[in-house]
């Protein structure tokens, strides 16, 4: 049993450092970043292969906007408060 309390820890843990480089990649595109900045690429390449999955399934460009980062956030939110949630509560019961 604690190892799938510290499994679920670790993918929670996991969840929440991905948020923040969705935040930084977000952040970066306002200011019109160097493409061949190794860090922006890093970036890019951490959360693209999301966003496009996500710009797939949703049209997600509103005016200029593109809200596939925000839409990660809330999924990413969504599992930590409720999945995630959920099954520890489960399995303390």
């Amino acid at each position: 049993m604690a190892l799938i309390y510290n499994l679920i820890s670790f993918i929670s843990m996991i969840l929440s450092l991905y948020m923040w480089v969705v935040i930084a990649s977000a952040v970066v595109t306002w200011v019109s970043p160097d493409p061949s900045n190794p860090i922006v690429r890093a970036l890019r390449g951490l959360t693209e292969p999301v966003y496009r999955y996500i710009r797939r399934l949703i049209p997600t460009n509103f005016g200029g906007l593109d809200i596939a980062p925000m839409l990660l956030i809330l999924a990413i939110l969504f599992v930590q408060q409720v999945v995630i949630r959920s099954i520890v509560g489960w399995m303390s019961s």
